[in-house]
């Protein structure tokens, strides 16, 4: 599992657009579409997944545990409103991976060892991408919560390359990103820019 450059797909994101990111250097992709139906959703994921998984490359898929079995997808990642972690592990199995996103010290804290693989820690920053996020915590903020993990952490919201090398100094193993990708004019070179800046900060 290698988080470094983490791709979290707009709502209605073309296959495309997600081959791009995957060919510029992403190393993860979250499926995320707060409106499509489950069977949409499904039938992404398998393709998806049939495509990303010769590039060795995971699929997440957000929030819908029902999707992310019908379509053995990778894994999933939750919010602090979606279900108990720990029920959600039982479901899913031991291998499979699964992300939580914590906003704060006392959701860190709450969390139980041995369920989760990684958090996705912020909104770092107000974002557009998703208006109902959380107090943003700045780059200290993020900071402590990722010292204080016990799993990997990738930090999310309004984060891009020039925040990279802050983002290593806090100890973060990479960043969640969307509309860096996604909104950029040429998203495979983003995602490549993104993955070159990573490993040579």
């Amino acid at each position: 599992m290698t988080l470094s450059v983490y791709f979290v797909t707009p709502d209605g994101a073309p296959d495309a657009l997600v081959l791009a990111a995957v060919r510029g250097g992403a190393t993860m992709v979250q499926l995320r579409d707060k409106h499509a139906p489950d069977a949409a959703m499904i039938a992404r994921a398998r393709r998806l997944r049939a495509r990303l998984a010769p590039l060795g490359v995971p699929l997440i898929v957000n929030d819908r545990l029902r999707v992310a079995l019908a379509a053995a997808a990778d894994g999933l990642h939750i919010g602090q409103s979606d279900g108990d972690p720990a029920r959600i592990r039982a479901a899913l199995g031991p291998r499979a991976i699964l992300g939580l996103s914590i906003e704060t010290g006392a959701q860190l804290a709450a969390l139980s060892p041995g369920v989760v693989d990684y958090i996705g820690v912020g909104p770092v920053r107000a974002t557009a991408t998703k208006p109902d996020h959380a107090a943003p915590l700045g780059l200290d903020g993020l900071a402590r919560i990722v010292r204080a993990a016990p799993v990997p952490a990738v930090a999310i919201g309004g984060v891009g390359a020039a925040d990279i090398p802050d983002l290593k100094s806090a100890g973060c193993a990479g960043l969640a990103v969307v509309s860096a990708i996604s909104a950029a004019p040429d998203p495979e070179q983003a995602a490549r820019t993104l993955a070159r800046t990573w490993s040579t900060a």
